[in-house]
């Protein structure tokens, strides 16, 4: 697999604090490569640092062979959407003025939008199903309704990377299938690179190709599911006692965290289960 992304020796501090210590790794063209480590590890901070809105004290980042750094600000956004975790909504805009908004570093000098433009932005909203919506305002939608046109608007950019920092936080298990579902279409379909921050296990192991799991800024394991989600390694990073059996949908890692008032109660059939 041909590398789009080659990360070497990353360090990040602020201020006193170095949030990341060498960090290397790469990312493969039409890879879903997902992120995941405990609160306060530094996946945000990384995912930032490889959409060029932070820079680092050392160490590159390297985008289809070729220094971030070189690339404008404007040829960056053609090739890589970042979709942040937090999303502002704070003007009226519609969900087609947002979507289209996605057209900017492919529009002229006069900014204005052509006809092919705003065919691509429909194309965008079908895709995500949000077509029907398109005369709503951002503040009409619903948690799972905005996610996805936030994501219309990363795909009307046409990128060859979407970067997404937690996009099914706060979403019930229906909105986050859809979105994982939207990425892994858009992966096999439409060859796009897929790198993503989660917090959810399972939903990493569902879908990775392969997990960079981070501590405290540091990489403790990157590799297929199978490998990452390892039970000394989880708990290890966690600080917390897990359960890792094999999922009922096939040959996929499940991950279960074990509450204290569980933990006298665990059925020997689950512990034989457990992957040491």
């Amino acid at each position: 697999m041909k590398h789009i992304l080659d990360i070497k020796n990353i360090y990040l501090r602020y201020r006193d604090k170095t949030v990341l210590h060498d960090i290397s790794f790469q990312v493969g063209t039409g890879e879903f490569f997902i992120i995941i480590g405990p609160n306060g590890a530094g996946k945000t901070s990384l995912l930032k640092i490889l959409s060029g809105l932070q820079n680092p004290q050392q160490g590159s980042i390297d985008i289809k062979e070729k220094n971030i750094s070189a690339y404008p600000r404007r040829n960056l956004s053609r090739i890589l959407a970042v979709v942040p975790q937090q999303i502002e909504v704070g003007f009226p805009f519609s969900v087609k003025e947002t979507v289209i908004m996605g057209r900017t570093p492919h529009l002229g000098i006069l900014g204005m939008e052509r006809k092919i433009d705003f065919q691509i932005a429909e194309e965008a909203m079908r895709f995500t199903e949000v077509a029907h919506l398109a005369d709503r305002k951002l503040f009409q939608l619903s948690g799972g309704e905005l996610q996805r046109v936030i994501i219309a608007r990363a795909i009307c950019q046409q990128p060859e990377i979407i970067l997404l920092d937690e996009p099914t936080t706060a979403l019930d298990p229906a909105h986050q299938l859809k979105i994982m579902d939207l990425m892994e279409t858009l992966r096999t379909q439409h060859n796009k690179t897929i790198v993503m921050v989660s917090h959810d296990l399972n939903l990493a192991s569902m879908y990775g190709d392969r997990l960079l799991l981070l501590k405290e800024g540091r990489i403790v394991e990157t590799g297929p599911p199978v490998q990452v989600l390892n039970k000394s390694l989880l708990e290890e990073s966690y600080g917390c006692e897990m359960m890792v059996d094999e999922s009922p949908l096939g040959r996929v890692a499940r991950v279960t965290p074990v509450p204290d008032k569980y933990k006298d109660f665990r059925g020997q059939e689950s512990g034989d289960r457990r992957q040491n």
